[in-house]
């Protein structure tokens, strides 16, 4: 990732409406990032404040807007699990503001730490720089809007946002209502928060194929359009933290206490559009009998049908994405605690699994063999939530497979490193 900003070699001699739209969000971004940077974290905190302010003071107008979309989206259609995550309340406009607070107080990480002193005396350190221009696709949920763009703040850079097109209208309520005026109030570029203003696919795949000038981009929501930006951002050479596929993982494993199975399958099925929830339940296959019949009685209670054995669709197929149909869970059976880490790991990307288990042995074993990102004993995979986990807003989940930022993303993942080598201290004298 660099800084600097070179877009002649990204410039086509035509583009799409949508391209040219995301061009210019990112070039205005770009300029207002050296201004994000020297205004300082107190400037960017007490921005933050004041935006939680006028979120509170606004909710009407926030509400309003919200409302605006709800409606249109209903009549299109929309499913209830993704009308869920498009509405706003004033509960959920609360929360945002008490998070941007929560954000704002707390105390960062030294920009620069001391790693080593050379043979030869010189002093090594390790400094943590803005990225510049972050980037973020997301679905079409309101509250991200603020939780990437207050991340991406805090983290010294400029955001550029592309929602869901049925989010757009929130979006811009939140950003113009909201995120711009408390900026300027404190000296901060309020250009630094840019949303793409046209609906479409065309303005995500732009986004991600703009390095020199958005060199990273968070891509939140889930399946085949995740991973087309992700290969679509890796050819284009741009940095993207993602997860495709997946859903929360449930094992129950013979020693489970049914009341710890009611209360996981209760707790991990409180929401249906969200990535963490309850998408694949395992049980062993000894103690089938015992405890599916638990698990289906608080399945039913929350109206979820399970989808059993013979299935035609892969277990880890993501219910959280299947319009109409979010109210399912796949239940399969295993042998035992390495059997399970590895069908979860298997059958899905990784994202977050817990294990049921009375039997420490039997948890440790699976807790040992999961190579995903998140791993909870006796503890709903609801939890794997940059604000539940971190006590952070997050900018969204990475689930790579290789080293880097992994699991719910905050803003002190979104610097570079950058080493500072200074000379040695002259003796005194």
């Amino acid at each position: 990732m660099s800084t600097s900003v070179d877009t002649s070699a990204e410039t086509p001699e035509a583009e799409s409406p949508e391209h040219g739209a995301v061009r210019a969000a990112a070039v205005r971004a770009a300029a207002a990032a050296p201004g994000v940077r020297a205004a300082g974290g107190a400037a960017v905190d007490a921005a933050l404040r004041t935006a939680a302010t006028l979120l509170r003071e606004r909710s009407a107008q926030l509400l309003e807007a919200n409302h605006t979309d709800v409606t249109a989206a209903e009549q299109n259609g929309m499913a209830p699990g993704l009308l869920d995550r498009l509405r706003l309340t004033p509960e959920r406009i609360a929360e945002m503001a008490t998070q941007l607070e929560v954000l704002a107080d707390t105390p960062e990480p030294p920009l620069q730490r001391e790693v080593r002193t050379l043979p030869t005396g010189e002093r090594v350190f390790e400094r943590r720089v803005p990225v510049g221009v972050i980037g973020a696709v997301f679905e079409a949920r309101p509250n991200v809007t603020v939780d990437v763009a207050s991340q991406v703040l805090k983290a010294r850079s400029a955001a550029v946002l592309r929602t869901g097109a049925a989010a757009l209208g929130s979006a811009t309520a939140l950003v113009e209502l909201v995120l711009a005026p408390a900026l300027e109030r404190h000296g901060v570029p309020a250009a630094a928060v840019q949303l793409v203003p046209l609906p479409g696919h065309a303005g995500a795949d732009a986004l991600v194929g703009l390095p020199g000038l958005v060199p990273l981009v968070v891509v939140r929501g889930s399946g085949e359009v995740t991973r087309r930006l992700s290969a679509l951002g890796a050819a284009a050479g741009t940095r993207i933290l993602a997860h495709a596929d997946g859903g929360g993982v449930l094992y129950l494993h013979g020693s489970a206490d049914e009341d710890d199975v009611e209360r996981l399958v209760t707790e991990s099925t409180d929401r249906l559009g969200v990535c963490n929830r309850l998408n694949l339940l395992l049980i062993d296959a000894d103690a089938y009998d015992r405890l599916w019949p638990v698990a289906e009685e608080a399945l039913a209670d929350r109206d979820i049908t399970p989808s059993l054995a013979p299935h035609d669709h892969p277990l880890g197929h993501e219910w959280a994405l299947d319009s109409g149909a979010e109210a399912h869970v796949t239940v399969a059976t295993v042998d035992g605690p390495v059997d399970a880490a590895l069908t979860a790991a298997r059958e899905t990307s990784g994202l977050a699994a817990c294990v049921c288990a009375t039997d420490a042995d039997a948890a440790t074993e699976f807790i040992d063999a999961y190579t995903g990102t998140g791993v909870f004993w006796n503890t709903t995979t609801r939890l794997l939530d940059g604000y539940k986990l971190l006590g952070l807003p997050e900018t969204g989940i990475n689930v790579d497979h290789t080293p880097g930022p992994r699991g719910p993303v905050t803003y002190v993942d979104l610097s570079l490193r950058q080493f500072v080598v200074l000379p040695a201290v002259a003796p005194e004298g």
